[in-house]
């Protein structure tokens, strides 16, 4: 635990270390987290090839071809993660081996790059999955629309079918009672025998 001497040494000299106070000094001290590019936004720095950053990201895109917002900001991730970790190699081949800081510094900035490539490739190919299994998902449900309504109207058919059949049969019955009726003897009253008009006038 501090102590109260300690606390109070500690408050006069943070007072004293107020930070740079020059419009040159606040400038430099700016710009110190871009001296190595590995924090704040990414930049190509002068010292590099912005022609061949370019390249890199062309050739990512044409290799992964994204189609939506997503996808393009993870493929810029992977170009951006990718020239970080060369950068990072680039100064740690050049450091001096004695100076054990700035070694871990520079392995610390490759590892944490390369691992944000892989974990934004991940992320791309995971959210390309889902969509194509998305797709496949729409594309067997369509199928199965399709197939539902071929099926409905071989059905309709068949129905169509039926009932013309019917039709059919009727009319044949009703063709065939026409005929008998025309084939039928006329139904005339018979007109009285001779002899029975006699019998009839004859007394009892």
């Amino acid at each position: 635990m501090s102590t109260m001497a300690q606390i109070t040494a500690n408050k006069t000299n943070a007072q004293k270390s107020t930070g740079p106070r020059t419009d040159d000094g606040k400038s430099r001290s700016s710009r110190n987290n871009f001296r190595h590019g590995f924090t704040g936004a990414f930049s190509v720095l002068p010292g590099e090839n912005q022609s061949e950053f370019d390249q890199l990201l062309e050739s990512l895109n044409a290799e992964h071809q994204p189609t939506t917002p997503t996808e393009s900001l993870l493929v810029e991730g992977l170009a951006q993660h990718y020239w970080l970790k060369q950068r990072a190699l680039r100064l740690l081949n050049a450091c001096d081996q004695a100076d054990e800081e700035q070694l871990s510094l520079y392995l610390r900035y490759q590892t944490t790059n390369d691992r944000a490539f892989h974990k934004a490739l991940d992320q791309l190919l995971n959210l390309r999955a889902e969509r194509r299994k998305a797709e496949v998902g729409f594309e067997s449900q369509r199928r199965k629309q399709t197939e539902e309504a071929r099926r409905q109207r071989g059905e309709n058919r068949r129905e169509e079918r039926h009932r013309w059949a019917l039709l059919l049969d009727e009319a044949r019955v009703d063709g065939q009672r026409l005929q008998n009726l025309k084939l039928a003897p006329p139904n005339y009253p018979v007109a009285p025998s001779m002899e029975s008009i006699l019998a009839a006038e004859r007394p009892a």
